[in-house]
């Protein structure tokens, strides 16, 4: 993998208007999401953790800096309130399939996307994939927060973002914090959600995450 800092286009760091958050959530809906439109990230976190996140059921995080900038990923992780998946497999170690297949089948996933475009449709990148299971149809409920700066007007847009600020973002994060980089191996794109209230996606009118 490549030691140099991927290129940073910052141009996506910067929030979408209040209409393109209005075409977005409308054309969401009509693909079959719920869509929550709030305006912070503590509105964000007391409606994730209040009311959409079951206390009773099987919640699995998966990797975000939306999660932990906002506090949802210590309040379901870590709080004792909620039946955390990662809370009671502890300690993996170095098994990378455990990693892997953790929060293939939970309840509930709680998570974010790389963009959501104007015609309805998220997109996500990852390294190993770790996350495709359960949001494209492991879990019984999906719940996805997402920054305003996220919100494209199209596919290809999208995935120029995903490649252009979320990697690179990335990939500093991780060099910064334990000396590794990361790479994009797979992409997820979700068109469509056709199982009534599975899919959960809160629109935050801020900046949060990348």
């Amino acid at each position: 993998m490549s030691q140099e800092a991927p290129a940073l286009d910052e141009a996506f760091g910067v929030p979408a208007s209040a209409e393109q958050l209005d075409r977005a959530a409308e054309a969401l809906r009509t693909n079959g999401f719920v869509v929550h439109v709030v305006d912070t990230a503590e509105d964000a976190r007391k409606l994730v953790v209040g009311e959409l996140v079951p206390r009773d059921q099987a919640v699995f995080t998966a990797s975000s800096e939306t999660l932990r900038l906002s506090g949802i990923l210590a309040d379901l992780d870590e709080s004792g309130g909620f039946q955390s998946v990662r809370a009671e497999a502890g300690e993996l170690g170095d098994d990378m399939w455990a990693r892997i297949r953790l929060g293939a089948l939970p309840d509930v996933v709680v998570g974010s996307v790389h963009a959501v475009t104007e015609e309805g449709h998220l997109v996500i990148g990852s390294a190993s994939g770790s996350q495709f299971a359960p949001y494209a149809s492991g879990a019984k409920k999906a719940v996805w927060i997402v920054g305003a700066q996220k919100v494209v007007p199209d596919l290809a847009t999208g995935l120029r973002r995903l490649r252009t600020h979320s990697l690179p973002k990335e990939w500093r994060r991780l060099n910064e914090l334990a000396g590794q980089t990361s790479f994009l191996s797979r992409i997820l794109v979700i068109e469509h959600e056709w199982l009534p209230e599975r899919g959960v996606v809160v629109l935050v009118r801020e900046p949060i995450g990348f």
